[in-house]
């Protein structure tokens, strides 16, 4: 590895989220047109999701052939390369599905275990959030950093959920939240979500399960923007996915015992 093969990568995969958002927005305009199935709770896919993607792959599988690829909606690709590219064509598809301009294409890259990179393009207000370990993080152009919050009644939380795991565990640590003078909020968007954390937007996220394709990009992120993230293995995170916590400095120890105690 080089850091002239993660620079190409990272080039290219602003510019792909970019055009990727932009065949999604496309789509976005035209929803009653679409194809829907819902998966499971809370969870659905459309043609504009699986087209996405196919677009995604057969540019990362035309500049680089060797990559292995995973994707939400597609079959994974095992490459030789050893670079392995995590797709999520629409992350925040409820809210795309319903005109609510709160979603984003979502791409990270990753390599021995590590994720080196990683964009995500929400292209409703044009902003691309990106950056590559060691690089730090930036929106379109400007530097990003984490809140300087030292409370969490300081800012919002951002709170995940999925039907893969009980919402009891959300609905306590939701309350322990508050109960410590917190305040929580949710887009529906998970990717977005730790973007905004990176961005200083949010002082911290929480969800007790994630999949590969919606926190690595964002994880990424929010450590090169000065922040702090429960670490995992990244190809471990590939296989079954995992617990995400994640923060600027002052109210990370906070936010991590909120979700231990809740998280059971």
């Amino acid at each position: 590895m080089s850091n002239n093969e993660i620079q190409s990568r990272l080039d290219f995969a602003k510019k792909l989220v970019e055009e990727a958002g932009k065949k999604a927005l496309s789509f976005f305009h035209c929803i009653n047109e679409l194809e829907i199935q819902q998966k499971s709770i809370q969870d659905y896919v459309s043609n504009a999701d699986l087209e996405v993607e196919i677009f995604i792959r057969e540019h990362i599988s035309n500049r680089y052939p060797d990559d292995g690829i995973v994707g939400e909606e597609h079959e994974n690709f095992e490459g030789v390369s050893g670079y392995t590219w995590v797709i999520d064509p629409i992350d925040g598809t409820t809210n795309f599905l319903t005109e609510i301009p709160s979603w984003c294409v979502v791409l990270a890259c990753v390599h021995e275990n590590e994720t080196k990179l990683g964009a995500v393009y929400e292209p409703c207000h044009n902003e691309l959030f990106w950056g590559s370990q060691g690089k730090g993080a930036f929106i379109n152009d400007e530097p990003m950093g984490v809140s300087k919050s030292k409370s969490l009644n300081d800012g919002s939380t951002g709170v995940g959920m999925n039907s893969r795991t009980s919402s009891r565990m959300t609905v306590s640590f939701i309350q322990k939240l508050i109960e410590r003078g917190g305040i929580f909020y949710r887009n529906a968007s998970g990717a977005l979500m730790l973007s905004y954390v990176a961005s200083g937007r949010l002082i911290g996220y929480a969800e007790p399960h994630m999949n590969a394709w919606d926190c690595l990009a964002g994880q990424l992120l929010i450590k090169e923007a000065g922040g702090i993230i429960e670490v995992q293995d990244a190809n471990e995170m590939l296989k079954s996915g995992g617990r995400v916590i994640a923060s600027g400095p002052g109210v990370f120890d906070e936010i991590l015992e909120i979700a231990n105690k809740a998280y059971v």
